[in-house]
């Protein structure tokens, strides 16, 4: 008997289990982040101990959690040294996006080989993981943007069917004739979204087939895989998508992968950003050259000197990984060291301040009389405070042992379980959190 699912098979009674494989174990989508939370791939290597049965975890690119593990000895490493099809993994290619003009943002250079890639009868996969035709839209005049009412996050602009659109809170309104700050007609797109790859890609060459694969494109019943068995066929076309298409999918006549821009991950505020923008780079180059064909990965970037990025690009992603947990370990964050993130969210902000004031208060009074080594970080305003019109705070507990952050982690349960202050909050506690937003 063998059982296929997603994060919640792991569940799945069995009577006799002979072995758990978790296939991209680094893929974020294990972690369960509402309701109850748990981790399939964690949970499948408590499983598996439990059976006393092996577990396999499969991936390109390793969570740097699992990596630390078999460097470590604690599990055995298993290495592909060869490709399925006989060409070595495509390279990362940078282009260099600053002081070039672009269109519709693709490079002169980027435009060129696209042409001679389709010349030849390949398939090109353009990647930018933003779906809309652009981020937002703004006034050329006084410099007003589309911004969400119920979220601290701008409006994405959408040409198919015309509107803004809020990705976080799902809020849409009609594009708006003139500027409501000043009354100028001068409203332009900011930045490229896929429909705007598409529309460009459409306007430069008019003979080719074009596919939108993102979120939008694909809500109809079958309409992915209608779209991906015509690109199976191996005619000539050109593939514009999200992170969707990046991952998974067996594309043999693809030889050349363009990436927007890939630069969205390489600055942000969660320390984990890095490492997942390496996993989604090295994913999205990994559909080039998979068949007879040698493969080429154009990535396109305003920041070709970014240290990371160049030896990502020179040396691959076990290079960068290594450099990754050097810095993670002199930063003392995951995996040297235990995360819990305390979420609370509320209609009022005064409601979360309070509470989260209260809570940290309470809890540093308890780790100094427990002498627990535990770090009480916070509380702070999340990454993105306001979303669906109610205020975010994060209060964050560290520690090298799990038994101490537990014992901090399920007492503070304990005192909000007891707190009247909290029945006014939604809250909940994130042991290993994958995201800080």
């Amino acid at each position: 008997l063998i059982i296929i699912g997603t994060r919640s098979a792991i569940f799945t009674p069995l009577a006799r289990p002979g072995v758990i494989i978790v296939d991209e174990e680094h893929d974020g989508s294990y972690k369960q982040q509402d309701g109850l939370r748990y981790h399939a791939r964690d949970l499948a290597i408590a499983r598996a101990h439990h059976h006393r049965i092996p577990v396999l975890l499969g991936s390109a690119t390793p969570s740097l959690e699992s990596l630390h593990q078999a460097l470590q000895g604690t599990y055995r490493h298993l290495t592909l040294t060869k490709r399925a099809s006989r060409h070595a993994p495509a390279r990362l290619e940078l282009a260099d996006l600053r002081h070039q003009p672009c269109r519709g943002g693709l490079l002169p250079g980027t435009i060129k080989t696209i042409k001679k890639t389709l010349e030849a009868g390949k398939q090109v996969l353009v990647f930018i993981n933003r779906r809309g035709f652009a981020p937002t839209l703004a006034c050329h005049a006084c410099g007003w943007v589309a911004e969400c009412h119920q979220c601290d996050a701008r409006m994405t602009l959408h040409r198919q069917p015309p509107l803004l659109a809020c990705h976080h809170c799902d809020r849409r309104r009609a594009l708006p004739d003139a500027c409501p700050e000043c009354g100028s007609v001068d409203l332009r797109p900011l930045g490229s979204g896929t429909e705007r790859i598409e529309e460009t890609l459409a306007a430069l060459f008019p003979e080719v087939a074009v596919h939108r694969i993102d979120r939008d494109s694909t809500r109809r019943r079958d309409a992915l895989e209608q779209m991906l068995t015509e690109v199976r066929r191996g005619e000539p076309c050109l593939l514009v998508g999200t992170q969707m298409l990046a991952k998974g999918h067996h594309l043999p006549h693809v030889t050349l992968v363009v990436v927007v821009n890939a630069d969205a991950g390489l600055y942000a505020s969660d320390f984990r950003a890095l490492e997942h923008s390496a996993q989604l780079l090295e994913q999205v180059a990994g559909r080039a050259g998979r068949a007879a064909h040698p493969g080429r990965v154009l990535v396109q970037t305003l920041h070709t000197d970014d240290p990371h990025l160049r030896l990502l690009a020179e040396r691959g992603y076990d290079a960068l990984a290594g450099q990754l947990l050097e810095e993670r370990r002199a930063a003392r964050l995951p995996p040297f060291r235990f995360l819990a993130l305390l979420r609370l969210e509320a209609p009022r902000e005064a409601a979360v301040v309070t509470l989260g004031g209260l809570a940290a208060e309470a809890l540093r009074q308890r780790i100094s009389e427990r002498g627990l080594a535990v770090d009480c970080l916070g509380p702070v305003p999340a990454p993105m405070e306001r979303r669906q019109n109610r205020y975010h705070l994060q209060l964050m507990l560290a520690a090298d042992r799990r038994s101490q952050l537990h014992e901090a982690g399920a007492w503070l349960v304990a005192w909000l379980e007891a707190c009247p202050e909290a029945r006014r909050v939604r809250w909940s506690l994130d042991i290993d959190p994958q995201t800080l937003a």
